[in-house]
């Protein structure tokens, strides 16, 4: 049997920079959905992209990566309630309708409510995104204009019926805020993201601020080989400025590619835009200097941190390049 790859999609610039809240790997979940006949909606939120595999099939008819609901035969529309990983603002969305040709919706509308508690009973939907018409095998990529309101929850509507091989629904996270508790003040989930970075050819930087371990060296930041003088780079915004007590350096799989040296530098700062902080990082001091690595491990620093107080972002040094998994910086939120 024949396996199908999606044709790769070049992701806009701006939603590199975003975070897929409804990524399974940071607890998205399927709360409802009004039919999944011939293909589970949990499909639908998995990282990778979709396949099709010739002549595959099961008891209900054509297996589909994604989410397929059977034809109706009466009035209505399907529908789909997704916990967010993680609460936040959504900037944009990407409905893909990937290796459905003839059984992709018509058009498809989003919803959604703020539920800390995951009581769905009372939740007031709000909308996220008009009914858009929708195409065969394709990405569909639309911006909203909710940026205001943090939501936990969304529901997709498909009309009237059919198949999305993906949803990608691409926000800030809103962090939790935590009180003399240490945490992970860089972790995605406390809202971590990425700022710039000097080059991303085989993984990107924000896979630095995933949950857990990374599962292959695609899911951790990776750089080409550098032929020429100096070193790769990114920049981070901690989600919770705060004093640093301890930091990790992750890196998992990656064997015959990891940096020689990683240093990092650290900065407080309240009211920069994202340009300003790029130029600015080269100057910043070290909360963290540079570092021999070694190959799928996890290095652990907290005698050698430098920095007394509080920090809000910071500026990773891969010397000369390489690839890290994960970057942990624990410590306790500034009050």
């Amino acid at each position: 049997m024949a396996t199908l790859l999606a044709p790769i999609f070049e992701q806009p610039d701006d939603l590199k920079m975003l975070t897929n809240l409804a990524d399974l790997r940071i607890g998205a979940e399927i709360i409802d959905c009004s039919d999944q006949f011939f293909a589970e909606a949990k499909r639908m939120l998995a990282f990778d992209a979709p396949i099709f595999i010739e002549d595959e099939f099961d008891d209900n008819g054509k297996w589909m990566d994604g989410w397929e609901t059977r034809r109706k035969r009466h009035a209505g529309y399907d529908w789909c309630i997704i916990k967010l990983g993680v609460a936040g603002r959504i900037q944009a969305v990407d409905i893909d309708t990937t290796f459905f040709t003839g059984n992709y919706p018509a058009s498809a509308s989003l919803e959604g409510c703020y539920a800390p508690t995951g009581d769905l009973a009372d939740a007031v939907w709000l909308p996220v995104l008009g009914n858009s018409i929708l195409g065969p095998s394709q990405h569909h990529v639309f911006y909203t204009h909710t940026q205001a309101q943090v939501f936990t929850h969304i529901r997709l509507n498909i009309f009237p019926d059919g198949g999305v091989a993906r949803l990608r629904i691409y926000g800030q996270v809103e962090p939790n805020q935590h009180s003399n508790e240490t945490i992970d003040l860089l972790a995605l989930e406390h809202g971590g993201r990425v700022i710039a970075y000097s080059d991303a050819h085989f993984g990107h930087p924000r896979n630095l601020v995933n949950p857990g371990r990374g599962v292959n060296m695609g899911d951790g930041w990776e750089t080409k080989r550098r032929r020429a003088p100096g070193f790769d780079w990114c920049i981070l915004a901690l989600g919770q400025a705060g004093k640093i007590e301890k930091i990790d350096i992750d890196t998992a799989h990656f064997k015959g590619n990891y940096p020689a040296q990683v240093s990092i530098q650290a900065t407080y700062i309240e009211d920069a835009t994202d340009p300003q902080l790029i130029p600015q990082s080269m100057f910043w001091p070290f909360l963290l200097d540079a570092q021999n690595m070694q190959m799928d491990h996890v290095h652990s620093y907290i005698e050698e941190i430098l920095a007394t107080g509080a920090i809000s972002h910071i500026r990773v040094n891969m010397i000369p390049d390489g690839g890290i998994s994960r970057i942990r910086l624990w410590g306790k939120a500034k009050a």
